[in-house]
């Protein structure tokens, strides 16, 4: 089959309806995957990013699209018009993702935004206080791989976490959304490249290495050019990829502060868990021992392990009486969180969704599981129904 004819989505702007499902993918200019068919449309600010990425859809597509459309007007029916719902809890974590988008294009445009980027910080606090096992749900098991949006799911995925992390450490309110805003924008200099990277098939080039060593320095001297004034902020990013043994990068330097140590954690750690081209998510357990052995059990390995527990929303687990589940909640303890069932006992997927409390000796957890075909992608409507 031939490459796909591509209608900029400008062309079939008619077609699409914020608030109902997308009759068609939708694809970057690179062709990668950033909205699927049926996917709702968040709001506007999510159309703007959709155009500003030079979206297109395939030609054929709309063509039919378009076809129906009209048979079913000239037939009587009534055109397509938005209806109003009031947005689902992952509705909102859909939409931080294209809120973030804009305004890191903003920052990227040299645009001053400081106190925009900070009222976002406060917002996605907010949405993680609103339900922390959702939020981590979401982080831990997304529902659809777009490594078209790597680096702003990556962000989020991090920014997620360090809400969790710091609340673990006892850290205040400033500090925690000062965290948050580093784990937010540490990458803003190569949002793109994070893009490319999660795609490729290879591991990163010599010159992918030369532009990632140098990214700290320059997504602080972004942010500062774009209004950021918040000193601790700056040096934040810029070392967040520094070691406390001077293995770091891009200074080597020794002694980092406390902030850009817990920024490095929390990047660190969702990296692993985070699916790319050339190589699968590592399991949560195993990125938290690695992490674990890395920091030589130092109080920021040791309280991100105790906040999100040994199997955290959104982990999958092989249940004793031989269901999969996936993590709905933590339990009581670490190890008796309370589950969603995706197959039966012998192993076969199930349509319907059947809770389990894992401290019942019946339900009990025998361990991890490994990923499978088709359990990998759980809609977070499944297990938690629809949240508003």
């Amino acid at each position: 089959m031939g490459a796909a004819q591509r209608a900029p989505l400008v062309t079939v702007r008619d077609l699409i309806v914020v608030g109902q499902p997308l009759p068609f993918h939708v694809h970057d200019a690179y062709g990668r995957r950033l909205l699927a068919a049926g996917q709702v449309l968040t709001g506007d600010t999510q159309l703007d990013m959709l155009l500003e990425r030079g979206a297109w859809v395939d030609q054929e597509e709309a063509a039919v699209v378009r076809r129906d459309r009209r048979a079913a007007q000239a037939g009587g029916g009534a055109p397509l018009v938005s209806t109003y719902r009031e947005p689902t809890l992952f509705d909102r974590w859909e939409k931080l993702i294209w809120e973030l988008d804009a305004l890191l294009r903003k920052v990227i445009a040299g645009l001053p935004c400081a106190p925009e980027l900070e009222v976002l910080g406060r917002q996605l606090i907010t949405q993680v206080e609103r339900d922390v096992d959702v939020a981590l749900f979401v982080t831990i098991r997304p529902s659809d791989q777009r490594f078209a949006l790597y680096a702003l799911s990556h962000a989020l995925h991090a920014a997620t976490v360090a809400v969790v992390l710091a609340r673990q450490l006892g850290w205040g309110p400033e500090q925690q959304l000062r965290l948050v805003l580093g784990a937010l924008t540490m990458n803003v200099s190569i949002l793109e490249l994070q893009a490319q990277m999660a795609a490729q098939q290879d591991p990163p080039t010599g010159r992918q290495k030369q532009i990632i060593r140098a990214h700290p320095e320059a997504s602080a001297a972004l942010l500062q050019a774009a209004g950021v004034a918040d000193a601790e902020w700056l040096t934040m990013v810029k070392e967040h990829h520094e070691r406390a043994d001077g293995t770091g990068y891009p200074q080597g330097l020794k002694g980092l502060s406390d902030m850009a140590h817990a920024l490095r954690t929390v990047d660190v750690f969702t990296a692993k868990i985070s699916p790319r081209a050339f190589r699968p998510a590592l399991p949560v357990q195993a990125a938290a021992r690695q992490l674990f052995q890395e920091e030589q059990g130092g109080q920021l390995a040791a309280g991100m392990i105790k906040a999100l527990g040994l199997y955290p929303p959104g982990d999958l687990v092989q249940l004793k009486n031989g269901e999969i589940a996936v993590v709905a909640r933590r339990g009581a303890s670490a190890t008796t969180p309370l589950v969603a069932s995706l197959t039966n006992t012998a192993g076969q997927p199930i349509a319907a969704t059947a809770h389990r409390d894992t401290a019942q000796p019946e339900f009990a957890i025998a361990g991890p599981a490994v990923e499978r075909k088709g359990l990998s992608r759980v809609l977070p409507e499944r297990v938690y129904g629809l949240m508003d």
